[in-house]
């Protein structure tokens, strides 16, 4: 291509000297992390979008606590922006959270969070040109319009639904140039309402954000775990924790439509080795015969029950913890 022709151009250049990848945050999860991006040791894309939607108690504000955990721990900002006012401080220090270096703030409304969001990203920017910035979005389900915020009274109307879609889209236009250019991870916790009187195909529907949040996500990340056979309980029948499923309906980084499970603890968190068998099993790292897997490098066998433990403990397992780095 004549390079004066490139001169004249503003704003414009070759798609080879873009900067494709701004890195990523690992999401707790080696499992998940393979599944958005397909290596076990990024996550979530930087300079994107990624959702997590779900029933409640599915683990989605887990999920981005502990991705606000791994962007402290690669010193990026770590951002929160509690819409529910419902964020335990507590919760997230045990799980490892510093709160004295999460930037929080509650605004009230939709547009007041996107210009929380806006203001906060280029105060950072002000000082600090390059380190990314991890924000999470808690959640985007809750935040009311200006417009139903500043009503005089509580009564709906059927049009709410419409003009908070039509205020996300408008939003999300404004944020999403930003997000490659100031190196921003926005994570956006959503929630799943029933579609009243479906006969045929699945009642799910987002509850916020209408359609223009599923255009400009780049990871869409399901959460599901069922609140009575997924219950995790003690020998005295106290319930600890959870598991459950992820499904990706959309990834811009990977492959799309993949699934892992996980595992949450309530007072460990989400277990970082959990829901790797089957990707191990893909990648040829372990063969499978029944309900038998043999680790190929060493021909040790154990069941998916005892998978957790050996990975972690037992040192004939050291190949797919380096594998994992």
């Amino acid at each position: 291509m004549d390079n004066s022709v490139l001169k004249r151009l503003k704003n414009a250049g070759l798609l080879s000297e873009q900067v494709q990848d701004l890195g990523f945050v690992s999401t707790g999860s080696y499992a998940l992390n393979k599944a958005i991006s397909g290596s076990y040791n990024k996550g979530i894309p930087v300079g994107m979008i990624t959702q997590f939607h779900g029933e409640s108690s599915s683990a989605k504000t887990v999920f981005a606590t502990h991705i606000l955990i791994e962007a402290q721990k690669k010193g990026y900002y770590a951002i929160l922006i509690d819409s529910e006012n419902a964020y335990s401080s507590d919760f997230a220090k045990k799980l490892g959270l510093n709160p004295k270096e999460l930037i929080y703030s509650a605004p009230d409304t939709i547009e007041d969070c996107f210009s929380v969001i806006e203001d906060t990203i280029l105060a950072i920017r002000e000082t600090d040109k390059d380190t990314p910035i991890v924000i999470a979005y808690d959640s985007i389900a809750v935040s009311p319009s200006k417009a139903e915020f500043e009503a005089d009274n509580y009564e709906g109307n059927n049009m709410q639904g419409a003009v908070r879609a039509k205020t996300t889209g408008a939003c999300l236009r404004k944020m999403n140039p930003l997000m490659r250019k100031h190196k921003v991870a926005l994570v956006v916790i959503n929630q799943i309402r029933s579609k009243v009187g479906l006969v045929f195909g699945s009642p799910d529907t987002p509850a916020a954000g209408g359609k223009a949040l599923d255009y400009y996500i780049g990871v869409n990340l399901k959460t599901i775990s069922n609140k009575t056979s997924d219950l995790i309980k003690d020998d005295n029948k106290q319930v600890i924790g959870i598991q459950g499923r992820i499904r990706n309906t959309k990834n811009k980084v990977s492959l799309p439509f993949r699934e892992c499970e996980f595992r949450l603890m309530f007072d460990e968190g989400l277990d970082p080795y959990y829901g790797l068998l089957d990707n191990l099993t893909m990648d040829g790292v372990l063969e499978k015969a029944g309900a038998w897997f043999t680790l190929v490098s060493s021909g040790a066998k154990f069941q998916k029950k005892d998978a957790v433990d050996n990975i972690k403990n037992n040192p004939e397992f050291a190949s797919i913890l380096e594998l994992l780095k």
